[in-house]
């Protein structure tokens, strides 16, 4: 939970292993160029991307791990990364060599087989940094190089063999609030990054790096500035403090060439401090890979004042509604609703939106524009204390949702039954100071008592939720898919990883590890061997959210820190 007393300071991080900005050797990395081809036809025993793939499905076509033998997944080997807070990045494999990263901008090379250690790399990071949450998502690869974001605005770009600089490149200016936690996303020798803030006044963007030089391509602003579309829903200069921050890696489709990104919430939070729609806050945006230009748009609240960002980027896929197939953007918003949108070549088209989680600020949604209207009973403003539901997390956070082409259903990672409170105060804008506005709180529904989290699976052909499994705490955990029909997450403060017939959604499978699970699961294999590989390590909104879940409910969960990487594969 974001509160106003931390978003008055300044955070600072020192560093923790390795001298700053240094890479230290036990051994050169084996490197396989990472070639546009491959990023767009993955080989199934390599995990190049965030997600695996361009279209953000988070499945593997590996198959050696299945429903009838996952009861036999058994520890492979782990390494334990010296670093406490939420992990939250998905490992990336190339041909048997793994990197993975942690909070503060720690950057490991491993052996995938064996985990025996390569090199390691630690940003140089300012002694007074700016920024609310340290962590970070993970890396790209393209050519002999791997890219991370860093969280003083800078993008690094290093010798995949050896962790050596090859540039650094400034983005922006961290004391003005900007940082990033993001992975980058590698395309066409582009590499594209958006920046986190939105409770800090920044104006955000994305933008495109030369992957060969550092230098900026093209940079496209989320928040539109005097003569651009969309300036006339934003009052006054309130334009260049509106956050809208892009904080996970877009997707892409090649056969299109556009690049699709979620933007955040406004800032600050309170809506009738910006009247207006505010363009493009909470929407989804379709951007030329080669030139940055916004092609396409779908807000998917308008005056946001729930701090319900949409950040996470839909899903690519087909979907067939009343016999027509067309190409689809699927996102389980944070705003309590899963929207089915339409991919065209010049705009993102409505088609659907369907209440997947408890919510009470919506009262209908327009058939054909899907632009939603409010209670006001629910809708936050300045000088007063307004309830809602679902609380600020939203129906789901960032820990992404995955696609299974066999079973034809999308998996979510879902949080129902919260609720939340926000008190609007005036504000004053300060560069790199918090700007939100807001004092917030959680509250529970009855029905919490049941349940909180869920994983639900949803067949998007016929717009209905087919399984679910409920928890009784929060869920807060990505989700792999896989070839062998399974699931996997973790999530949970109770720290188990789990697995789970994709079909059914029966549990089949778990372990309890060191630390909570909120990393993104993936899949790979070494000489025939089929691996799934988690990180662990608690901290940030799922650590602030199951304490204000205790504070309700009137209980202790102790959860402990340390960061993991655990890789499971079947007893031999």
């Amino acid at each position: 939970m974001i509160t106003r007393s931390l978003l008055g300071a300044v955070v600072a991080f020192g560093c923790l292993l390795l001298p700053v900005h240094a890479a230290a050797w036990q051994g050169v990395a084996p490197v396989r160029v990472v070639t546009q081809e491959r990023l767009e036809s993955p080989e199934p025993e390599n995990w190049l991307s965030y997600r695996g793939s361009y279209s953000g499905w988070g499945f593997s076509p590996l198959d050696q791990i299945a429903v009838d033998n996952v009861g036999e997944l058994r520890p492979a080997w782990s390494f334990a990364t010296g670093v406490n807070g939420g992990h939250e990045s998905p490992p990336i494999v190339n041909d048997g060599v793994m990197y993975i990263t942690t909070p503060g901008n720690h950057l490991y090379a491993l052996d995938a087989r064996t985990g025996d250690f390569f090199w390691a790399y630690e940003h140089d990071l300012p002694e007074r940094l700016v920024a609310i949450h340290d962590t970070n998502r993970g890396v790209a690869l393209w050519g002999d190089r791997v890219y991370m974001a860093t969280l003083d605005a800078r993008v690094v770009a290093l010798d995949a063999a050896t962790g050596t600089v090859v540039w650094d490149a400034s983005i922006a200016d961290n004391t003005s609030g900007y940082y990033m936690t993001i992975a980058p996303l590698a395309v066409e020798g582009r590499i594209m990054v958006g920046v986190s803030g939105g409770e800090l006044g920044i104006r955000g963007f994305v933008v495109a790096l030369d992957a060969e030089t550092g230098d900026e391509v093209w940079r496209t602003h989320t928040v539109p500035g005097p003569g651009e579309f969309g300036h006339d829903t934003w009052p006054g200069e309130t334009w260049r403090t509106g956050g809208a921050p892009v904080w996970l890696p877009g997707h892409y489709d090649p056969a299109t060439g556009l690049t699709y990104w979620g933007t955040g919430n406004p800032g600050p939070w309170v809506g009738d401090q910006r009247d207006g729609d505010n363009l493009y806050t909470n929407s989804v945006l379709a951007l030329d890979v080669h030139t940055g230009e916004i092609r396409g748009y779908h807000q998917y609240h308008w005056n946001g004042s729930w701090d319900w960002d949409e950040v996470s980027t839909p899903l690519l896929l087909d979907v067939t509604r009343e016999g027509r197939t067309f190409p689809a953007l699927v996102h389980p918003g944070r705003n309590g609703y899963l929207w089915l949108l339409e991919r065209r070549p010049d705009e993102i088209g409505f088609v659907d939106a369907t209440e997947y989680v408890f919510q009470n600020v919506f009262t209908d949604i327009d058939p054909a524009s899907g632009r939603p209207s409010y209670d006001p009973a629910h809708k936050p403003a300045t000088g007063q204390v307004t309830g809602f539901c679902p609380s600020l997390w939203g129906g789901k956070d960032w820990p992404p949702a995955a696609y299974n082409p066999g079973t034809g259903l999308v998996y979510i990672p879902a949080n129902t039954n919260h609720c939340g409170t926000i008190e609007g105060l005036e504000v004053e804008y300060v560069p790199g100071r918090g700007y939100t506005g807001a004092d917030s709180d959680l509250t529970l529904a009855p029905e919490a008592e049941d349940h909180i989290g869920e994983l639900q699976a949803w067949d998007m052909n016929q717009g209905r939720e087919v399984w679910k499994v409920e928890f009784p705490s929060l869920n807060w955990g990505g989700v792999l898919t896989t070839a062998g029909g399974l699931v996997f997450q973790g999530g949970t403060p109770d720290r188990y990883f789990r697995a789970f017939d994709a079909r059914t959604g029966e549990e089949l499978w778990s372990e309890r590890l060191s630390s909570g699970v909120m990393g993104v699961p993936i899949s790979y294999a070494v000489d025939g061997v089929q691996y799934i590989a988690v990180q662990s390590g608690w901290g940030v909104d799922p650590a602030s959210m199951t304490r204000r879940i205790d504070g309700v409910r009137g209980t202790y969960t102790q959860v402990p820190e340390g960061g993991v990487l655990w890789v499971f594969a079947l007893e031999r």
